[in-house]
């Protein structure tokens, strides 16, 4: 209980800094927010979403379940306008808040997620879990030869790097 009690109050600075910052993202072209690091990404995307009184997207479940009733030959042409529906139910003025990103990954899809969220980052501010993770200013999903395998530069894009696990010592 001692453990829990002092995470939940340790990340009440994280969750400040990451509230400031999505405030101040507005003014920039790319208004993209991706969070990275070793653990406790989709918790503290869920205490912003509370604080913002924003809805946070699980994007595997609502675009995955989309995908399902796409025929196959279809899906490559269909999820970036299916994305496009899911978070279009958004508040306007909130962040948009993606989690669970991994469907994008998915080889037949045929897309550069990073791209596609980028993208979305536009118009309104993006706040999303990278499930993958930050290497020398590169963000990386799966392994090397993984058919998933993606490594991009960080250029366009504001990482919030969560350091749970420096938080012990």
């Amino acid at each position: 209980m001692t453990s829990a009690t002092s995470t939940v109050i340790a990340s009440f600075p994280t969750l400040d800094k990451l509230e400031r910052l999505v405030g101040e993202i507005g003014d920039l072209q790319s208004k993209l927010i991706l969070l990275a690091g070793n653990g406790g990404k989709t918790r503290l995307l869920h205490a912003l979403a509370q604080r913002l009184n924003a809805t946070a997207f699980n994007v595997g479940a609502k675009l995955g379940h989309r995908l399902a009733a796409t025929p196959v030959a279809e899906r490559a042409f269909s999820a970036n306008e299916l994305l496009r529906e899911i978070t279009d139910s958004a508040r306007g003025d909130a962040p948009l808040l993606l989690d669970n990103l991994e469907v994008l990954f998915e080889p037949s899809l045929k897309i550069n997620p990073l791209d596609l969220i980028k993208r979305l980052a536009h118009s309104r501010r993006v706040v999303a879990v990278w499930p993958g993770e930050m290497r020398d200013d590169h963000l990386l999903y799966a392994s090397m030869g993984h058919p998933e395998y993606r490594d991009y530069t960080c250029d366009g894009v504001v990482v919030f790097e969560t350091a749970q696990s420096q938080q012990e010592t």
